[in-house]
């Protein structure tokens, strides 16, 4: 029996596969390691969805290597030499592989590589966990993605969508709620097309998990606009039930549609600009959460400036921001690139405007008084969540999975601050 350290990065399917392989670990006999310099074996959930990330994820594999090693998660799949470049003796596990866990640590405490990338027949619904942050229950809804789009490695690495059956994530998240979880996160590569290979919908699903009769809030985790207009209608209906948060993220990427179809996005800036509205109109306050990559190799002035109208009248509460790099194996990479300089411009524009308007967004929340629920410590401070998901701190002792009525008293761009009143 051996200790073991386990550390993520990326997106929150990510962060519930590190829970799950830790669950592994401890099911299997093993102790968790309090740091990396304290354990036998080292293992890193990788994300590669950009330069800027893949470069953190090659720094902390080389300063992991002198452990034990097994690299797991996205980066081992879509770049494989690029990890036996840096960690050549590191095993490797693959993102939907984690059927293979133990056995992948058993064989690299023994000194042996082993390679596990191939997709296992085991569902990750209903594997054990320890969880990262003990009020939120992170669900995995679905494996995999529709899409093809040209700068992204997630079907590289993940494949095909693999939806799991609505009983199965309704029994997990039974389990969340009973281990003491009070928000259930719904995540997967992409919401949108949940269940289109199993002949059902997310909305459907939403519902079933809405019925569980328990106090506990859930949020919808990011789904593609190209999947909303079939859904729309329903997703609305199902929004209605108090236990959602009144939050979406709703990926745009551009502005214009001449760059959405040459990234083979499959949607248009208006699906993105239907959604947010109709959203928004139909409940009081909503937030939207957007993504935008500036610098895509064909994205001209004229498309960046389209991509700016449309921030400004959209005026999405969150935006992730990237600035386009190549990635190994993808269609983009082959295209003529535009000069960093030029996207570095772009990306300080973008960040000014997006900047300006979260700040704006929030400022609207002062003087709230309303429920929070408090889901986040980080270090002195706790941090919880309203009802669109904003988050809120106070300097009060809160216990993590509590709700406590707030007044919201000033705003920043990142969040809102405000004292309990109850």
């Amino acid at each position: 029996m051996a200790k073991i350290w386990v550390e993520a990065y990326g997106c929150s399917a990510s962060f519930a596969d590190s829970e799950m392989i830790t669950g592994l670990v401890v099911n299997g006999g093993h102790t968790l390691a309090d740091d990396p310099s304290d354990a036998d074996l080292n293992v890193i959930v990788t994300c590669s969805v950009k330069d800027a990330t893949a470069d953190k994820m090659i720094y902390r594999i080389k300063r992991l290597k002198n452990k034990p090693l097994v690299v797991a998660g996205c980066l081992p799949k879509a770049e494989t030499a690029t990890v036996d470049k840096f960690s050549p003796k590191a095993s490797l596990l693959g993102p939907n592989s984690l059927g293979k866990t133990l056995e992948i640590i058993e064989s690299t405490l023994r000194g042996h590589k082993k390679i596990e990338l191939e997709d296992s027949d085991i569902s990750k619904v209903g594997l054990p966990k320890v969880r990262l942050n003990p009020a939120v229950g992170i669900v995995e809804i679905a494996s995999g993605c529709m899409s093809e789009c040209t700068f992204c490695q997630t079907k590289i690495s993940k494949g095909e969508i693999r939806s799991f059956r609505v009983g199965d994530i309704v029994r997990q998240v039974r389990q969340e709620i009973d281990d003491g979880c009070s928000e259930i996160w719904l995540t997967s590569t992409d919401n949108g097309c949940y269940g289109l290979d199993i002949g059902t919908d997310l909305p459907s699903l939403i519902d079933n998990v809405s019925e569980i009769e328990h106090d506990f809030m859930i949020r919808v985790g990011m789904m593609n606009p190209m999947y909303m207009p079939r859904i729309r209608k329903d997703l609305l209906e199902s929004f209605e039930n108090p236990k959602l948060f009144k939050f979406l993220h709703i990926p745009v990427q551009s502005g214009s549609n001449q760059v959405l179809k040459d990234m083979k996005r499959g949607h248009t800036a208006d699906v993105f600009r239907k959604s947010s509205d109709i959203f928004r109109k139909k409940f009081e306050r909503f937030t939207v959460s957007t993504d935008i990559i500036v610098g895509f190799p064909t994205e001209t002035e004229e498309d960046f400036g389209q991509t700016l109208d449309m921030i400004q009248e959209t005026r999405p509460d969150i935006i992730n921001l990237s600035r386009y790099s190549a990635r190994l194996g993808t269609k983009a990479a082959f295209m003529d690139q535009i000069n960093v300089l030029d996207i570095m411009k772009r990306s300080k524009t973008v960040f000014e405007i997006a900047s300006k308007i979260s700040y704006e967004r929030n400022q609207e929340w002062v003087g709230w008084k309303g429920e929070v629920l408090f889901d986040e410590i980080s270090g002195d401070t706790i941090k919880g969540r309203n009802y669109a998901y904003k988050p809120v701190i106070v300097q009060e002792k809160v216990k993590l999975g509590h709700r406590k009525k707030v007044e919201i008293t000033r705003a920043t761009k990142h969040g809102l601050y405000g004292h309990i009143i109850s």
